[in-house]
């Protein structure tokens, strides 16, 4: 029974020093953001092609890597969503760190190269309901979480968009908007990419949320690459906002 007992206990103690080092592995960065990227049926290929690449340039612009660099921990932490209907989000880029150019040039050249994922309705709230869980099964730890969704287009599917935001900011998570405006409205569904009011202003209004949140808009795609470098400075920049829930703007 003595001997027995030994051996659990040896072998109990070598579980806990493999499990323990795995618990406190979590890297400090500045930022968790998670890139929620629409590729719902209203984003054509030509479209979809200048969205991709905008992510992919914007990532490595000078200005972006010297916000990146400019936080306590000069590094931050990104993941790359894609969605699309109420079923349809997928992980294109796991959580990787960005505190370099060679970093985030790999980061893009990923984004660049995986295949589109969807083509379906415009689900905003499940694209926040995926998004949410992604920050604790992170590998880094931050003060500052933040999902930052772009899209050209309304909620159509799943759940209520408030009700789903009003959940993430529940958890202390962020949200900002980065808009695509259409010029022509969709023929058979005018209002869906211009509601009353514009997108920009269904966004504030519905999606966005949290210390100092706010919504870009770019006027069209063409100009996407240059919103998305706009959006990430100020975004990254925005270090010392507090890790607190807050209300709906």
């Amino acid at each position: 029974m003595a001997r027995t007992s030994r051996i659990v206990w040896v072998l109990l103690a070598f579980t806990i020093h493999l499990v323990a080092p795995a618990a406190r592995a979590k890297e400090p960065v500045d930022l968790l953001l998670v890139l929620a990227a629409d590729v719902s049926r209203s984003v054509d290929q030509a479209k979809f092609q200048l969205q991709r690449e905008g992510y992919a340039a914007a990532i490595s612009h000078p200005e972006v890597l010297k916000a990146v660099t400019s936080g306590p921990h000069r590094r931050i932490a990104l993941c790359f969503v894609e969605w699309s209907g109420a079923a349809s989000q997928a992980v294109l880029i796991n959580w990787m760190l960005i505190g370099d150019a060679a970093a985030a040039r790999a980061f893009g050249d990923q984004l660049i190269e995986a295949p589109r994922s969807f083509a379906d309705r415009t689900s905003i709230s499940a694209a926040l309901d995926f998004s949410v869980p992604l920050f604790e099964g992170a590998p880094f730890e931050a003060e500052r979480h933040v999902i930052d969704v772009s899209g050209d287009g309304t909620n159509n599917a799943g759940r209520d968009v408030t009700a789903a935001r009003d959940d993430a900011l529940a958890r202390g998570i962020i949200i900002n908007g980065l808009v695509i405006l259409t010029e022509t409205p969709l023929p058979w569904n005018p209002e869906h990419t211009n509601p009353p009011g514009g997108l920009e202003a269904y966004y504030r209004a519905n999606v966005i949320g949290g210390p100092d949140a706010f919504v870009i808009a770019a006027q069209n795609f063409e100009s996407f690459g240059e919103a998305i470098i706009k959006k990430m400075v100020r975004e990254i920049a925005s270090l010392s906002g507090p890790r607190h829930a807050a209300m709906p703007r």
